[in-house]
């Protein structure tokens, strides 16, 4: 099986660094600049157990020829129509891809490029980053990745990609429910999101303030509520995650969106708050605090194209 991945960053260099150190047949879409990165020092993965480098093959967008079983894309999803160009080259007539994206609205996209009997469902969970170095580097021992097909033709290849990942140490699942998996996780990551941007603080600094209890879980109840009217009611195992990290006294967590504002970063505000709002507002749910969220990260990026955001602490 050969596999692609689009970028080697703190997802996809994790992911298939994990494939390669099991013998994978493992391609990077890279720039040259990582290209020869890569070249010189090997992919280098540092993890909160373990350093290693591997050796590794790269192709840049010159060079790339439909050959690949299977292509994961972990871009941001702002940068999706870029990644779709950058990767229909290598689509053979074969080629499942598999976004690690947040969210659901990609797909649409996707399907769209390149058909929905050629796009999988994927989703994962790692804190990683990519250093000024050139250092994969995984924050935390979250590592885990899950697949499946969304049209039964693509059974056969989401099954042999299991067998690769069987020999990895990477949490791993290959669902026949994808589509309930991803509803699920938007579900928490809408909340998580929405809230934080909108409070600038943390799930432990919202709970401490007052009605911060009674804001996050109405914001919770509307997901829930969204993703119950698409047909994807959250499962128990689901719902008492969503209880256990949203009601956690004292917790240091927030949305990785939050991180990208308060840096003054491009944030996803589309693909996760708004299309949660949209959905809202399309099933007569309580759509307030998606709705504020959304004005606020959408003012924001306003301030970001006009240069008119304060220097990052």
């Amino acid at each position: 099986m050969k596999i692609l991945f689009l970028g080697a960053g703190g997802t996809g260099g994790y992911f298939g660094g994990r494939l390669l150190q099991v013998g994978a047949d493992v391609t990077f879409l890279v720039r040259e600049r990582r290209t020869a990165q890569i070249a010189r020092d090997g992919l280098r993965i540092e993890t909160p157990v373990e350093s290693f480098s591997l050796p590794a093959n790269t192709v840049t967008a010159a060079n790339l020829a439909p050959e690949f079983d299977v292509i994961f894309l972990t871009c941001k999803a702002y940068d999706l129509a870029s990644a779709i160009a950058a990767i229909t080259p290598a689509m053979a007539a074969h080629t499942q891809v598999i976004p690690l994206l947040n969210g659901i609205s990609h797909l649409a996209l996707l399907d769209e490029a390149f058909g929905r009997a050629r796009v999988m469902g994927g989703s994962c969970q790692i804190a990683g980053l990519l250093t000024s170095h050139g250092i994969v580097r995984q924050l935390s021992d979250t590592h885990s990745i899950v697949w499946g097909a969304r049209e039964l033709p693509q059974g056969p290849i989401a099954t042999r990609l299991s067998e690769q990942f069987a020999k990895t140490v990477v949490r791993w699942k290959c669902v026949d429910n994808i589509m309930q998996e991803m509803w699920e996780k938007v579900v928490f990551l809408a909340t998580l999101a929405a809230m934080t941007t909108l409070m600038r603080a943390t799930i432990g600094e919202i709970l401490a303030a007052p009605d911060g209890r009674v804001l996050l879980r109405r914001c919770l109840n509307s997901c829930i509520e969204i993703a119950t009217r698409e047909g994807y009611a959250p499962r128990g195992p689901a719902l008492a995650r969503f209880e256990n990290v949203l009601d956690a006294t004292g917790s240091p967590m927030t949305a990785s969106m939050l991180r990208d504002l308060e840096g003054g970063h491009a944030v996803e505000a589309d693909h996760i708050v708004g299309f949660m709002r949209d959905k809202a507002r399309q099933h007569g749910i309580d759509d307030i605090l998606l709705a504020s969220a959304y004005t606020h990260l959408k003012a924001y990026e306003q301030r970001r194209a006009a240069k008119r955001l304060p220097p990052p602490n």
